[in-house]
């Protein structure tokens, strides 16, 4: 991929992409013959965007430039649904000692009071976008953690982020606050400042007898707003947690007209088949979209074998050899039932979720790593049938941006090229040498030094 960079920097008005393999299941409107995952194709890119899609090879010869891709797979540039830029990055300053969920908690509420002022959150956001940009993402949705005064903060940091990046990245930001926070005036003033910011409400609840009412409460601000909702559901491995059937249930009451997505749903995985289907009926009927985080979730969930999941056996024989082991391994991986999900009709998409904090010590933004871990821990393969949509255009339409995430005559020239053929070949390395196409024009891909936060730490 090297020696096209050159001549793709050089501002070439016209040219052509021949020989390239385009997961069928991303080309749109484009009645291609296939092999039952890619379509052997020619693209010509005119003036930044695609103007003919042919099969390969049949293109009229003339003068105009080609570049043989020699079937190397190309994507439209990836969708991430779920990120938390404002928490990015502070793993150095406030590491995760024990891996588990609520020292995750704990860790970012200190790191948050202590050091989330303006210039901050701004520089580490910046870099989350750096990475996103040169990975080869076009559009961006973070939660922002929004408790009291840190709401204007990191509300402010975002909307000048969005200015500054709109020529490249389309940014959405979420509330992320308790359910129960909605009832107070604090509550009801976030809201207000979320619809100003033409955001999205959402926030994360826990099971108990007030939840169903603090669910109706953030569906009343939503509809007096006009405003889509996000939710935190159901992060645990306890088959008790079924906050998913409770927004549905909602936005079936309230006749909601709005995009409602729910994120992680990872206790839906150990619940009975009965509870499952139950579940599933609810969120198709409500149109409920499901976003999995599978990278944040392998790392958090039955860490040290502390689900529910684990009980039982916790509470056998390997209780009496717990001290002679002081880690355990995870018995369960902590991801949602994709596969179940996708076969009863409920969109689902992977995405980022945390980088290098306290809920996730690692990640680079990277939309591919995401699809990679998502097609290993959840087996999206055999055949990898149209998984290739879960992080580019489900997310897309999620999010009211239909015309990205997809290969189509007539769209903007966002490609990410590769050198891999095959799925195979796509997953099995890091694809670092891959080319990322804006308006038909390679990209910059140089990632952010590290280095650059250091004075953060």
């Amino acid at each position: 991929m090297k020696e096209l960079m050159p001549l793709l920097n050089s501002a070439t008005p016209h040219y052509w992409l021949t020989n390239a393999h385009i997961p069928a299941a991303l080309l749109v409107d484009c009645p291609l013959p296939t092999n039952g995952e890619f379509a052997a194709a020619d693209l010509e890119i005119r003036a930044g965007q695609i103007t003919q899609i042919l099969p390969a090879g049949s293109r009229s010869p003339d003068a105009t430039p080609g570049f043989d891709l020699k079937r190397g797979i190309v994507f439209p540039c990836f969708v991430d649904m779920h990120t938390h830029l404002d928490k990015g990055h502070i793993w150095g300053r406030s590491p995760n000692v024990d891996g588990t969920f609520q020292s995750a908690l704990d860790a970012v509420h200190k790191d948050s009071v202590q050091n989330w002022n303006a210039e901050d959150v701004y520089r580490r956001m910046e870099f989350g976008l750096k990475c996103s940009y040169a990975h080869g993402t076009q559009a961006i949705r973070t939660h922002i953690d929004a408790l009291g005064e840190q709401a204007e903060i990191s509300f402010g940091v975002f909307q000048a982020l969005r200015a500054e990046w709109a020529d490249r990245l389309t940014l959405q930001a979420v509330s992320l606050v308790p359910l129960d926070y909605y009832s107070t005036p604090g509550g009801e003033k976030l809201a207000d400042l979320v619809a100003a910011a033409g955001g999205i409400l959402g926030g994360v609840g826990w099971m108990s007898p007030e939840l169903e009412a603090q669910i109706d409460r953030v569906f009343a601000l939503a509809q007096e707003r006009n405003l889509n909702l996000d939710f935190h559901v159901d992060e645990s491995g306890n088959p008790a947690d079924i906050m998913l059937r409770y927004v549905a249930d909602a936005a079936l009451r309230h006749h909601f007209t709005g995009q409602v997505i729910c994120g992680h749903c990872c206790s839906l995985a150990v619940q009975s088949p009965p509870e499952v289907l139950k579940t599933l009926n609810q969120v198709k009927q409500a149109k409920v979209g499901i976003v999995s985080l599978p990278m944040c979730n392998l790392y958090l969930q039955d860490r040290n074998q502390q689900s529910a999941l684990n009980q039982e056996m916790r509470l056998s024989e390997w209780d009496a050899a717990a001290a002679e082991f002081p880690t355990q391994t995870p018995r369960w991986r902590g991801v949602t039932l994709a596969h179940e999900l996708k076969h009863s009709g409920i969109p689902i998409a992977f995405a980022s979720d945390n980088c290098r904090d306290p809920f996730y010590g690692y990640g680079d933004h990277d939309g591919l790593e995401v699809l990679t871990q998502a097609t290993r821990a959840v087996q999206l393969d055999a055949p990898y049938g149209d998984w290739s949509r879960s992080v580019t255009m489900t997310p897309a339409e999620l999010m009211g941006l239909p015309t990205l995430g997809r290969i189509t005559v007539g769209m903007s020239a966002d490609l990410v090229l590769f050198k891999a053929r095959y799925f195979s070949e796509l997953f099995a390395r890091s694809q670092h040498d891959r080319v990322v196409l804006r308006k038909g024009q390679a990209i910059d891909r140089t990632l952010p030094d590290y280095a650059e936060l250091d004075d953060l730490l």
